[in-house]
Order: C-alpha cells, then structure tokens, then sequence
C-alpha cells in the first residue's frame, strides 16, 4: 500500500496502523521522515509532478490500497493573498489525490483493491482562513463518490472526513496547550483525534470488512461540534431558573 505525505502527523498515524495490520508500506513525501518508521519504506516524490508520481507507481510490483492524506494549508484569509497562492493550495489537496489514483489505478484494478481520501470537516462547513483548503476538501469528497461509481466494481474508493487532529503542528493552528485543550472542549467526545483514530479508520475502510463500502464518507470526528446556538439560547437557563 501507498500512503501519500506519510512521514507527519496524520499520515505517521496511518502508516503506523496499517503496518502493525501487516501490510507492506510505502510512504511517499517531499521529505523523508525525521525518524525512519520500523518495517515502513520511504520514496521521495513531488505529488505536483505527474510524470514523478506515474514513475512512482509504474515501479510498484503491486498495489492494493493508496490512500491519499497529502495535503494541509496555513491560515489565510482570502483577501490577504492573491488566486495564485490560494490555487496552489488547491492544487495540493484536490489535484494530487487524483494524479497519484489515476497512477494507481491500473495496479489496483487488478488486485480490487481501494482507495482512500483523507478528507475534512472544512468541506463540509464554512472554513474561514482556510477557505481553499475547505473548497478543495469539498470537491475531493465528491471526486471520491465520482470515482466509485465510475471504477466499480473494481475499485473501491471512500473517503475519511476528519475532523481536529493533534499532531506535532497543532500549534500552528491552535495556539498553545491551553488553546489545544479549549478547542478539544468543542468536541463531544471531549479531546481532539490522534493521528492513531485517522489509521485504525483508514485501515477499517481498506480492510474485508468494509467490502461492500464504496463512495461513502466516515466521519471521524468525536460527534462533530455543538451547535453555537445552544450556547446563546435562554430556554434552558429558564427552565434551570424555574421560569
């Protein structure tokens, strides 16, 4: 199997499940890992050239399951940069899923195999400062059901819509511990997903028991977020009040 940006967070965490399952894993990054993972092997690739990644796959004696975790961008709000910089972002979340499963997909043909999007909550929601991540995380989960239909029966392709996840970089996006921690209190379940909750999902999907899933989308978010309107509603505070 291939994971793509699997040498940090999120996608460490999916390499990690799936060769503890046992499977043979190539990661494939722009920078090799700052420390090698056990039993997982590395190759350096650019997912913005294409010609670089169909040479990637052409030299894979086979593939079973490519899941697609590259992606990310930093908080930026659209008016403080120009399109160039926000179709970049674009091109990296949305463009590089589909140039490395349309490489794949000859390989995976023939063994039935699946793949794998990494998807968001910010393509599902408004996603302000990071509105081109979110655009393009909506379209990949609709590229995801397209592809489904279109490669059945085949190939199997889903996607994992995630939610916060603590990584080494969650700083950049939420602050300090206390600023982790608060955002964590937003969650039902109470804390952020680990990168390990990410791959024991990507692994579910990839795995016989999820055979007949194709073109679904599994939420991996805690129970999602409260609805902010319940935080100013007085109704409840009436009835606490016995008014």
């Amino acid at each position: 199997m291939v994971v793509t940006g699997g040498t940090r967070g999120v996608g460490v965490g999916i390499v990690r499940a799936f060769a503890a399952a046992g499977a043979h894993v190539v990661a494939c990054a722009r920078r090799p890992p700052e420390t090698p993972l056990p039993g997982v092997d590395f190759t350096l690739c650019d997912l913005r050239d294409p010609p670089a990644v169909r040479a990637l796959f052409d030299e894979l004696p086979r593939l079973d399951v490519l899941v697609n975790n590259a992606g990310g961008a930093p908080y930026r709000p659209l008016a403080d940069a120009d399109a160039e910089r926000h179709a970049k972002v674009i091109e990296l979340n949305l463009l590089t899923p589909l140039t490395a499963s349309l490489a794949a997909r000859a390989h995976l043909a023939r063994t039935r195999g699946c793949v794998v999007m990494i998807g968001s909550v910010s393509g599902t929601r408004p996603s302000p400062g990071t509105a081109a991540y979110g655009a393009a995380k909506a379209g990949l989960e609709n590229l995801a059901r397209s592809m489904a239909v279109e490669w059945a029966p085949d190939i199997r392709v889903n996607t994992l819509v995630v939610g916060p996840v603590r990584t080494e970089l969650s700083h950049l996006h939420y602050g300090d511990e206390e600023g982790i921690a608060a955002v964590g209190r937003t969650i039902p379940l109470g804390r952020m997903a680990a990168p390990a909750d990410v791959g024991a999902a990507a692994v579910f999907l990839a795995s016989d028991a999820a055979a007949y899933i194709s073109g679904a989308s599994l939420l991996v978010h805690g129970g999602g977020e409260r609805p902010a309107f319940l935080a100013a509603a007085t109704v409840n505070k009436e009835k606490a009040e016995g008014r």
